[in-house]
């Protein structure tokens, strides 16, 4: 896998990513793990066609600021850049933004795993 690879996707704010709804937070404006989610959401999918088949990549760091609140109805779009690559570890650049400018920016770490091994590993913690 190569550095450079891009992401970009656009939601709309809906009540069901509200911080009231979502709990981290009294106000009907979109929530920080709303926002988070859309980026790791963006940074999987711009990776998931360099992989091989039956790998993916799962979250292990996210280092975002919140700094302005959008409301329901508005679009807000995510861009990931992905900037460093470290055998199965990669580091990406994300920002999400709405009409009237960056709502949040950071750091998001993901790695390739092995889905298969992966959740063999994640079921066994029951027994």
């Amino acid at each position: 896998m190569e550095t450079g690879i891009t992401g970009r996707q656009t939601i709309t704010v809906t009540e069901d990513k509200t911080a009231a709804v979502m709990g981290s937070g009294e106000l009907a404006v979109f929530a920080t793990p709303a926002m988070i989610a859309l980026m790791e959401n963006t940074a999987s999918k711009s990776v998931a066609d360099a992989l091989e088949p039956g790998q993916g990549t799962v979250g292990t760091l996210i280092d975002v600021k919140h700094v302005a609140a959008t409301p329901v109805g508005m679009e807000v779009t995510c861009e990931t850049k992905l900037v460093e690559v470290d055998r199965k570890r990669l580091i990406f650049e994300i920002k999400a933004y709405d009409a009237a400018g960056v709502i949040g920016e950071g750091v998001h770490e993901r790695f390739i795993i092995d889905n298969e091994k992966f959740m063999a590993k994640a079921e066994a913690k029951k027994n």
